[in-house]
Formats: C-alpha cells, sequence, structure tokens
C-alpha cells in the first residue's frame, strides 16, 4: 500500500526536533511521499528547501494563506512566480479565501487571492486551495479566472455542504479529505458526502501538525498530528465509501500522481 499526504506544514516548528523520525515513521505506515504547505513567501522557500533535502520523496506548494494575505505585495508576487519555476514546487498555494477568522481584510484576501489566481495562469500548476466561509466569493473569482484552472487544483482540507462539493466538482476540482472526518462532532456531514466524490477526485492529507483524527487511539502524549496518520484517515474514508484500504490507496495515489505530476517511486 502506498499513499501520498498532499497537505502537510512539515515547516511548522513543532517538527524541527524530530523530523527524520516523523518521515521514518510515515514511511513505515505506508506514506511514500508528501506535499509541504507554503502559506507565506518565506515559508514557500523553506518547503522548497526542505523538499531538496529529501528528493522525490518530499514536493512543496508555494503560496500566500489568506490570513497573509495583508502581507503581499508586488516584490512577494515576484518571489512567488520564480519559486514557481522550480521543480520542486508542485502546486500553486495555499491560496483562498477565509471569512470565518479574518485575519486579513476581505479586500487584502480578494486581491492576494487575485494574484495567485494570475501565477497560476502563468505557470500552469495545480491550485492548492484554502476557503472557509467565504464560497460566494471563492467561486466567482475562480470562475473569473479560468485560465487559472487549466492546471486543475485541490479544494484543501474540505469540511463544505453538497452545494460546495457540486460547485468544486463542476470547476474540475478535486476533493481533499483530512482527518476532520474522523471528527464524530463536526465531521457528520463530511462522512456522508465523502461518497460522492468520483475515483480520480479525490485526495488525502493530514494538514499536520492540526486535525489529529479524534478517534485515533492511542493518541499521542502531543496532541501532535503527522503523516504516519494518514493511514487512519485513509481507512476510515475507505469503509465509508465501501472500498478495501488497498483501494482507496491505489486510486488517491493514482489521482496525486495525476494532478501533481508525482514520480512514482
Amino acid at each position: 500500500m502506498e499513499l501520498i499526504d498532499i497537505g502537510i506544514n512539515l515547516t511548522h516548528e513543532s517538527f524541527s526536533h524530530d523530523l527524520d523520525a516523523v518521515l521514518h515513521r510515515a514511511r513505515d505506515a505506508g506514506v511514500v511521499q508528501m506535499m509541504v504547505t507554503g502559506t507565506t513567501v518565506a515559508g514557500s522557500e523553506a518547503a522548497v528547501r526542505l523538499a531538496r533535502a529529501h528528493p522525490r520523496r518530499l514536493y512543496a506548494t508555494a503560496g500566500v494563506h489568506p490570513h497573509h494575505a495583508a502581507e503581499m505585495d508586488e516584490a512577494g508576487t515576484a518571489t512567488l512566480n520564480d519559486l514557481l519555476q522550480q521543480p520542486e514546487i508542485v502546486a500553486v498555494g495555499e491560496c483562498g479565501l477565509d471569512y470565518y477568522r479574518n485575519y486579513a481584510p476581505r479586500a487584502a484576501q480578494l486581491d492576494t487571492f487575485a494574484r495567485q489566481l494570475e501565477c497560476a495562469a502563468a505557470c500552469g500548476k495545480p491550485l492548492f486551495l484554502h476557503q472557509r466561509d467565504a464560497h460566494e466569493d471563492f467561486l466567482a473569482l475562480l470562475r473569473r479566472h479560468p485560465e487559472a484552472l487549466r492546471g486543475g487544483g485541490v479544494a484543501h482540507c474540505f469540511t463544505g455542504g453538497a452545494r460546495e462539493l457540486e460547485d468544486c466538482l463542476e470547476l474540475g476540482l478535486a476533493i481533499g479529505i483530512t482527518g476532520w472526518i474522523c471528527d464524530e462532532r463536526r465531521g457528520l456531514g463530511l462522512r456522508e458526502l465523502v461518497t460522492r466524490i468520483p475515483v480520480g477526485k479525490l485526495l488525502l492529507e493530514t494538514d499536520a501538525p492540526y486535525l489529529l483524527p479524534r478517534d485515533l487511539r492511542p493518541r499521542p502524549a502531543s496532541r501532535r498530528n503527522e503523516p504516519a496518520y494518514l493511514a487512519h484517515i485513509a481507512a476510515v474514508v475507505a469503509q465509508l465509501r465501501g472500498e478495501s484500504l488497498q483501494e482507496c490507496a491505489a486510486h488517491t495515489t493514482a489521482t496525486a500522481h495525476a494532478l501533481f505530476g508525482l514520480p512514482s517511486l
């Protein structure tokens, strides 16, 4: 069984002291490749460096999360465009809109998201998308920039409802499922919707160190999520979809290879 974690924050400080052990545990759990998420320009540069240190095992995204949208300027856009030419970078993002936290003004979020859609149109790489409580504006911007979707994209850490799922699939987006689906309080709606995601559009991710699956036993004392737990998420998804774990791993891994151009190992 081979799994790919398409969204993990390995540059987070919680991994600084034991990264080699984290990667070893991931491999033992069948997680053969991972995509390190870039959420700021500096963070994207760090993600590239990490990917270069682990060739063919780690890849990276480059982008500015909506929480940091107010930090984006012309120089940052130029740096991002340069980063997107690097072979270790396989997607544009994490980019999008977040009206739940509103850590950045909405006007700044809209402008920074539009800039990154233009970056995606220029480089042709897929989008790694974030959206929370901003579906209408998110959808409108994507429809206004259809050229940004020529490389495809993924709705990262999807937690929306049926209409949001239908809209994302209509745009041709893949759907990223995290340990949110293991949450008996917040994940019930997603547990039903995961059966509606076609083969070829389903991707798996941990979003570690965040979103530790609530039903994971034993729970780590640190409460830190890590890529080894992707196997647990895959097992839950497979059961809900009426698939074997091997079937779920095979088609989600094939989808990651196809969308992000990852080589088979």
